[in-house]
């Protein structure tokens, strides 16, 4: 019973996928056309439907397809040169990853003469990014490419349709291309756990901590690592940051990178994976959900 089950789903979700391809240059590209195509990705992914409980992706799904995400401060800080911005005026320019160039066109792209250890990537985008170090080579042609990406297309995530593409380049932090990156899962302006991305570019893996530093026994999408991790030695400072950060939101991730003795903010992120993020094991979700929303998770 239980391969057939799995074998009809297996058939279900070919089709949703086979909707999703043909459908999507025919779904137009507004607030009902988003809430199509973000309810039949949220079905592929999590073998179920979304619900108006406070359950970790269900939320995520919430303030993907309402007006939440096009609250002016959302799209505000989704832009990477501009929630630096954010940063400065809540906090200090110190948390802020130094700006080295920010590129508006084709043409200073080709002008500019790139450092020889930076860090490149497009401002309204997700996902892209070039790692320079010892004046290596780096794709100027690829570079470009990107003042042509809407993000929101890729994931309807109305966040992104309106920003300008540009191009960032900042300095190696740390003088590493692969520093860990914290995560700081938020809600109603109080950090409420904590995903930690190790080695992000090699043999990805994640743990993940609650506020007393207690490891947590799931992960999500990525498989979780099984090597110790010290807590950094400036966490308190790094907690507090997130704090301020999320204060204007409901739901909302902070990302931080430190070396245990400076941090920088990495970037605000408003709908975590798409709320597509699959957890390991999946019943872990809920656990993680109660964690996050605390009491009000009734």
């Amino acid at each position: 019973m239980k391969d057939k089950a799995v074998g009809i789903w297996s058939l279900i979700k070919k089709a949703l996928r086979f909707c999703k391809r043909t459908l999507r240059s025919a779904i137009p590209e507004n607030r009902f056309g988003d809430r199509v195509v973000s309810y039949i990705e949220f079905a592929i992914r999590h073998r179920r439907l979304p619900t108006q409980k406070l359950i970790f992706n269900d939320v995520l799904y919430q303030i993907k397809t309402t007006n939440e995400i096009l609250n002016p401060l959302r799209i505000f800080v989704s832009d990477k040169e501009f929630v630096k911005l954010y940063v400065k005026a809540l906090l200090d320019d110190k948390y802020n990853v130094p700006t080295i160039a920010v590129l508006e066109s084709k043409e200073q792209v080709d002008s500019f003469k790139f450092p020889d250890s930076c860090c490149i990537k497009p401002t309204q985008a997700s996902g892209k990014v070039i790692i320079r170090k010892n004046g290596e080579y780096i794709n100027i042609d690829e570079i470009k490419k990107w003042f042509s990406i809407n993000y929101y297309r890729i994931g309807r995530e109305a966040n992104y349709k309106t920003l300008k593409p540009k191009i960032i380049i900042e300095p190696l932090i740390f003088g590493n291309a692969n520093v860990e990156d914290f995560k700081f899962f938020c809600f109603n302006g109080e950090p409420m756990f904590i995903q930690v991305d190790i080695d992000r570019f090699g043999n990805h893996r994640r743990k993940y901590f609650d506020t007393n530093w207690k490891e947590l026994d799931f992960s999500i999408i990525y498989p979780k690592s099984d090597k110790p991790f010290v807590k950094p030695s400036n966490f308190d400072e790094m907690m507090s940051v997130a704090k301020v950060l999320s204060g204007h939101f409901s739901m909302i991730r902070v990302d931080i990178y430190s070396d245990g003795n400076k941090l920088y903010v990495g970037e605000l992120t408003n709908v975590s994976e798409n709320a597509g993020g699959n957890f390991i094991p999946p019943k872990a979700e809920l656990a993680a959900s109660k964690l996050l929303f605390g009491s009000q998770n009734r």
